[in-house]
């Protein structure tokens, strides 16, 4: 037994040791960027190519400017001159773009339950809650250089 946690121990103390750990195989074939130019370009300029990636896959009130404010470290803060609204990205866009009927989540319980919500569902039932959210005096979320809308 004595042997056998020395070997863990010094298995342990190598991997301390090691800077980069290379992805499984499987990981690799099914990863959706296969393209490594895209890593080269994110590590010549990470903060540039966030900005990019954010200006892409989401849709702003006001897109950001700037990806990094770093001025204040290490209170960081990213995309402090932009303006979203996150539920809208994470509902309202798939749903009008025709996807209301797709799965947003499987539901199990712990009494071994089932239910699949759509997208359309959960946005109905968020515009219910943000209505009794509003209906009880709560309003608009904001926080130091950004604000939800």
């Amino acid at each position: 037994m004595a042997t056998e946690e020395g070997t863990l121990e010094r298995e342990l103390e190598d991997l301390l040791e090691q800077e980069r750990f290379e992805p499984p195989e499987d990981f690799v074939n099914d990863a959706l960027v296969t393209d490594l130019s895209m890593h080269e370009e994110a590590d010549k300029d990470p903060a540039a190519w966030w900005l990019k990636q954010t200006k892409d896959l989401l849709d702003w009130f006001e897109e950001p400017t700037e990806a990094l404010d770093d001025s204040n470290a290490p209170f960081f803060k990213w995309f402090q001159d932009g303006k979203i609204n996150v539920s809208y990205n994470c509902l309202d866009r798939h749903v009008d773009a025709g996807n209301g009927d797709r799965v947003a989540f499987h539901w199990r319980g712990e009494e071994g339950e089932e239910e699949d919500i759509t997208y359309a569902d959960l946005l109905r039932d968020v515009k219910k809650f943000a209505n009794a959210l509003k209906d009880n005096g709560v309003g608009r979320a904001t926080s130091s250089g950004s604000s939800c809308r």
